[in-house]
């Protein structure tokens, strides 16, 4: 089944009780039972909601995996990956990562005798050099947030199984859509639907998405025992949010791309970061990996300082200035005061994520409007 086909109709059939063709929003906390244990399959809505169930299919479908978990939200979906781990175990990350994912790693699971390594991925080599015997996870971002940097998963994969390390790969940025990392490899791909998933900007969620199925069962205890599980109506919402999915990236993609064209001349832009330049560092294992090149796009301002940044981020008036990513409508982000507020100044300057660095969420709207915007907001 292709891609679209997949989005529309994979998890889902018509409701046996009336036909509707939609998932029905089972709003429910709770369920009958003839007798004690003898159920349907649905207890208790924290463990199985039938709405939840069916959106976990289709997630699974579409990142080519066996099972799919929903969660209140990304982070919550990380919380589960780490409760994987030990006192004394080690990680190896990226050093240009999600402000969220490394608060929680340095401020709550280091706490526990975690141990965490921020690293630059683009050398597969340089990696082995961290391995030890207590390394048990290799978590992942590609394209990063949001320096854009690109991550060989085959390569990694490879070193990762050849050490018996768990791979797990945070495809928020890309979506399923330009990019599977379970084909190429990982263990788990992680996503913050919150964004091209949902991609209306109207719900908090998150999944993780793997074909291991004792790795699966050891998770879904963690995400029943612990609660950081979706309602209903949150999931219809992301269900009917797929369905358009392959429609939108294909509009995200040429957008992003046009954008990217137009702010790499510029010259009011320094440097600009998208992976569908030759020039973007790993562009060849972007072209490799990926489908397409996205809609995400960072740059920095030629000369700003964190003031003049300010008073051009504020000048937008079809870019909105919020956190986030991946809605229909084209946002901008201020990394070093919003997404990336939680990680110290020195190791957010050491990848480039400076006082003078915006990042786009470009949208569907018409792409002359949207040029438009950057034409008056750049402006002297």
């Amino acid at each position: 089944m292709k891609f679209g086909t997949k989005a529309i109709h994979a998890g889902q059939e018509p409701d046996p009780s009336t036909g509707a063709v939609m998932t029905p929003i089972y709003q429910t906390s709770t369920y009958w039972q003839k007798s004690p244990g003898d159920h349907k399959g649905f207890e208790y809505s924290r463990g199985t909601n039938p709405t939840r169930k069916a959106l976990e299919a289709c997630l699974a479908s579409l990142e080519n995996a066996r099972y799919g978990l929903a969660f209140s939200s990304g982070m919550g979906a990380t919380d589960a990956v780490m409760k994987l781990l030990q006192p004394g175990d080690e990680v190896i990350t990226g050093n240009d990562l999600y402000g969220g994912s490394f608060r929680m790693f340095t401020k709550i699971f280091a706490n526990y005798g975690i141990k965490f390594h921020f690293t630059n991925f683009a050398i597969v080599d340089d990696i082995e050099l961290l391995i030890s015997d207590k390394t048990k996870l290799i978590w992942i971002e590609t394209p990063t947030n949001p320096t854009m940097q690109i991550v060989d998963i085959a390569a990694v994969a490879q070193l990762a199984k050849s050490k018996n390390i768990m791979l797990a790969v945070d495809n928020t940025f890309a979506s399923p859509y330009l990019q599977n990392p379970i084909d190429l490899g990982a263990d788990l791909v992680m996503h913050s639907v919150t964004k091209y998933l949902g991609g209306h900007s109207d719900v908090v969620m998150g999944a993780l998405m793997l074909n291991d199925e004792e790795l699966y069962k050891r998770l879904w205890f963690i995400y029943n025992a612990c609660g950081a599980t979706p309602g209903p109506m949150d999931s219809f919402l992301v269900l009917r949010g797929i369905k358009t999915l392959h429609l939108r990236m294909k509009a995200h993609c040429e957008n992003g791309r046009q954008i990217a064209q137009f702010l790499k001349v510029h010259p009011a832009i320094d440097k600009i970061y998208w992976p569908g330049f030759e020039d973007h560092p790993n562009h060849a294992v972007a072209k490799k990996q990926m489908r397409d090149f996205g809609g995400m796009i960072s740059f920095t301002l030629k000369g700003a300082d964190l003031k003049q940044t300010f008073e051009i981020a504020s000048r937008f008036k079809v870019f909105t200035l919020a956190e986030s990513l991946g809605g229909v409508e084209s946002l901008v982000n201020h990394p070093v005061t919003m997404t990336h507020a939680s990680i110290p100044k020195e190791a957010r300057d050491a990848v480039g994520v400076t006082d003078n660095l915006l990042r786009l969420s470009v949208g569907v709207e018409d792409v002359e409007d949207l040029l438009e915007d950057l034409k008056q907001a750049l402006a002297d």
